[in-house]
């Protein structure tokens, strides 16, 4: 009986001991966007596009969520509310949150290096409204 209970003692060990070593995940943390490569962006034609795609669906940030990101509410929701930081653009809310350092990433489907590339080199141009 004392041996089986021991028995029973270390397969229970071997078996946590497994299950805790291989449920191992890596983090895929995008880098930082080059945009030195990118040309003028255009807050109409390349990030509104963006926002259309991702963010401004039913629910979302289409004046359920701020910051409201619809095509005629969107500029003055992101300059008004403080989500853009034209000083240091890797530092704008916005451009945070999209990179996924904030408590989600936005858009939710995960960081997309296109999109944020893109918003990066914006706001980095100094986010005008063109």
């Amino acid at each position: 009986m004392n041996r089986s209970k021991h028995l029973l003692q270390l397969i229970a060990i071997f078996a946590s001991i497994t299950l805790f070593t291989s449920c191992y995940y890596d983090q895929v943390v995008p880098k930082e966007p080059d945009i030195s490569d990118v040309g003028p962006m255009s807050f109409s034609n390349d990030i509104i596009p963006i926002f259309n795609a991702s963010c401004n669906g039913a629910g979302c940030h289409n004046g359920a969520v701020s910051p409201y990101l619809t095509p005629a509410a969107a500029y003055s929701s992101l300059m008004n509310g403080g989500y853009i930081d034209v000083n240091n653009a890797s530092n704008s809310e916005l451009y945070q949150w999209m990179a996924g350092n904030r408590t989600l990433p936005m858009p939710l489907s995960g960081p997309n290096s296109t999109y944020n590339t893109k918003v990066l080199a914006w706001i980095d141009q100094g986010a005008l409204n063109n």
